[in-house]
């Protein structure tokens, strides 16, 4: 099975990670969304990440890929069992990719984080101030709701769980970090998720794209462990590193 995204999208994140959980051989082609070839558009109209290649059928979409994981192969559940909690997981698993991914992505790390990094400008510094003044607070009041006070939300960490807390780590890339005396069930929820064994190995991954150089990237995820290809789906590479995991 092959993933095609990059390591720091909190919809790769969360794809990896039930990959993770189904404990499933895959590996990853780090390319930059909405970039890539003919053959990337063909996969992705929308030219959006993740990707899924399992043999030869393919899917986009983060919710899309999940699901069909979890009915398609054996282990660890991503959704409970109950009709009523899973669609409450859907839910949150919903809530966590449009409006967590509008406040901490798009309000928050593509501002202080792509925008200097990718487009060498600074990003929009009033609409981070207007994130973290009343976006973010109200997101987090929600959610405060919503997590319970210890463990995950239906037993074992599932699909929602991971949803959510996938987007804290972006979060934290943008020097943000949940005020644990106003929203302490928050606060721990997240940092318990996070400490899970199966994002363990996706942060050392993380850390390597975001800490190397443009130029050096490339060469940073195939010391780590990466295998050269000829297949590529991205721009301007004549070959593109894949981490085998």
């Amino acid at each position: 099975m092959k993933i095609i995204g990059s390591f720091v999208s909190p919809y790769v994140r969360k794809v990896l990670a039930c990959l993770e959980l189904k404990g499933l051989d895959y590996e990853v082609d780090p390319i930059t969304p909405f970039y890539g070839n003919d053959e990337f558009g063909r996969l992705s109209p929308l030219r959006r990440i993740p990707v899924m290649i399992d043999g030869d059928f393919s899917l986009t979409d983060s919710s899309i890929i999940c699901a069909y994981l979890d009915e398609t192969y054996p282990g660890h559940a991503l959704l409970p069992a109950g009709p009523c909690d899973r669609a409450r997981a859907r839910w949150l698993e919903e809530y966590a990719d449009s409006r967590l991914g509008d406040v901490f992505i798009w309000g928050l790390f593509y501002q202080k984080m792509v925008h200097p990094r990718v487009w060498g400008e600074p990003g929009d510094l009033a609409r981070v101030e207007q994130t973290l003044a009343e976006e973010i607070p109200a997101a987090l009041t929600y959610l405060e709701g919503e997590v319970p006070a210890e463990g995950f939300l239906f037993g074992d960490i599932g699909l929602a769980d991971i949803a959510i807390a996938s987007f804290f780590c972006n979060a934290a890339y943008a020097d943000f970090a949940v005020d644990a005396a106003r929203w302490p069930k928050v606060a721990r929820y997240v940092r318990d998720t996070l400490a899970h064994p199966v994002f363990e190995k996706l942060l050392q991954l993380e850390r390597i794209q975001l800490s190397a150089s443009i130029a050096g990237r490339r060469q940073a995820l195939i010391d780590a462990g990466a295998r050269l290809t000829g297949e590529t789906f991205g721009v301007k590479e004549p070959r593109r590193g894949i981490m085998r995991l």
